[in-house]
């Protein structure tokens, strides 16, 4: 039930509460706004919209007031201190003249943007045991607002056009799979409301969800920036933006999830600008520098290839993992959970604990490993390439990984996927086995060897490198 009321009377109790006073004027509050909803703990807690010009605007919530005057365009915004979390739900009154408008049921807590194209839009009622998944999500902390359909445009767009609603068995069929056992996971741990919020549209590139001002920032991309300043935007960028995510901002949000890639993945080694792209431009327009950022490395998808050089996605993911350079992001390595055939793989449920997992480490502290082995370096060592990693966890192992089932380790298993460059350039399918932290890398016939790859194809089926948490390595190239 939506309990937001708008009410048309003389708003004595409301500018007695607010202690303010101010004009007549018709108002509006953005529609990320509502009953039920969620707002950022332990940040300024921005809220806007729109009422007659010059006139004065208050916003209240559990004592906190501020109050704006409109400017000539009839926009107004105001931001109330941080909140801590407690579970207590909360009103929230916006007045000006004789209009109040109210909203019910409102949580402090975390709150957190899920977007990408197909894999995030995919709902819980098309994952993996998806009738077990819909009747167990009686979950009253965790709330949900999804952007609802698909809108792009030349120009930002300022309504965002759903609401909110509380997690249950008759409102999560349609949510975002990964959105919601990422939630699902963080609720679980730190017991404080999560508010999750949805815009995806499945298809897309990365681009045309990216602001002007990220393009701005990633001086690779001096192509972008050129094509819009012609009024030309290369590839439709920005258009998604201004349909699907401007009306969300300036949201106060802890950090944002995000699936995507499978449409660039022609882009190879230049989704690591895109991505940066992205990040810094959502960085700007939400008004937060430290807003996290945590991707889906793509996972396994068609038939394996015989040709140890790799190639296929094998590029695009290795753009992925070059992303992470940029401040206060992960990374979730789904490489282990695809389907050959099925570029919709229905385990969602490790997608989001992966996702979750680096939330739970970077934001909330929590002393876990939240990561599968990372490249971080390699030497030479004779005719051996010794090759060492961050997020080793406590050790290295050969693992299998089935359905939703935990990873086991395969003892004494040879690992796989492993290939090594000879001197002329050429590739070899390697030998590979665990030494400590470090993995090392050879082959026979090869001397002088000068790089290694590891699962640098669509589909390295096979791959079995883990660490002892039971999450995969990324696959990745040394060159």
């Amino acid at each position: 039930m939506n309990m937001t009321t708008l009410i048309h009377r003389p708003a004595i109790l409301a500018l007695s509460l607010l202690g303010a006073t101010h004009a007549l004027g018709e108002l509006q509050v953005s529609k990320i706004f509502g009953s039920h909803m969620v707002l950022q703990q332990e940040q300024p807690i921005r809220v806007w919209g729109t009422s007659d010009p010059g006139s004065t605007v208050v916003v209240g919530i559990d004592g906190s007031g501020a109050s704006v005057k409109t400017g000539e365009d009839g926009k107004w915004r105001v931001e109330l201190k941080a909140m801590k979390a407690d579970g207590k739900p909360r009103v929230m009154q916006v007045v000006s003249g004789e209009t109040t408008i109210k909203f019910e049921d409102v949580l402090i807590g975390e709150v957190w943007i899920c977007s990408g194209q197909s894999n995030m839009e995919w709902s819980v009622s098309r994952s993996a045991n998806a009738q077990e998944e819909i009747a167990a999500a009686n979950h009253p902390q965790i709330r949900l607002f999804d952007v609802p359909g698909h809108v792009k445009g030349p120009e930002p767009q300022d309504d965002p056009r759903g609401q909110w609603t509380v997690c249950s068995p008759q409102t999560i069929p349609g949510f975002t799979a990964v959105g919601y056992y990422f939630g699902r996971e963080l609720e679980k741990n730190l017991k404080v409301p999560i508010g999750l919020v949805g815009t995806n549209w499945g298809g897309t590139r990365i681009e045309p969800w990216t602001p002007p001002v990220g393009f701005e920032a990633v001086p690779e991309l001096k192509d972008y920036v050129e094509s819009l300043a012609a009024g030309n935007p290369k590839g439709g960028a920005v258009q998604i933006y201004n349909g699907m995510v401007h009306g969300l901002t300036p949201l106060s949000a802890r950090g944002a999830i995000w699936y995507q890639g499978e449409s660039n993945a022609g882009d190879g080694l230049r989704y690591e600008h895109l991505k940066e792209a992205l990040v810094k431009g959502w960085r700007r327009v939400f008004e937060n520098e430290n807003l996290s950022f945590y991707w889906v490395q793509l996972a396994d998808f068609r038939a394996p290839d015989p040709n140890p050089a790799g190639g296929g996605w094998g590029p695009v993911r290795e753009g992925q993992r070059r992303a992470l350079r940029i401040p206060n992001t992960g990374m979730a390595v789904t490489i282990d959970i695809g389907n050959a055939k099925d570029i919709h793989p229905k385990n969602k449920q490790d997608v989001g604990k992966r996702l979750a997992l680096w939330a739970l480490a970077r934001n909330y502290g929590k002393d876990i490993v939240c990561s599968g082995p990372l490249y971080k370096g390699m030497k030479m060592e004779g005719s051996k390439i010794r090759v060492s990693f961050d997020h080793v966890g406590s050790g290295l192992m050969a693992g299998a990984k089935e359905g939703l089932a935990r990873t086991r380790e395969v003892t004494g298993a040879e690992l796989t996927e492993f290939a090594i460059q000879d001197a002329e350039g050429a590739w070899h399918w390697a030998k590979a086995r665990i030494d400590g932290a470090d993995v090392l890398v050879w082959h026979e016939d090869v001397k002088s060897p000068q790089h290694v790859r590891f699962g640098y194809q669509s589909n390295p089926e096979k791959l079995n490198l883990y660490n002892k948490e039971g999450l995969p390595a990324s696959p990745f190239t040394t060159d």
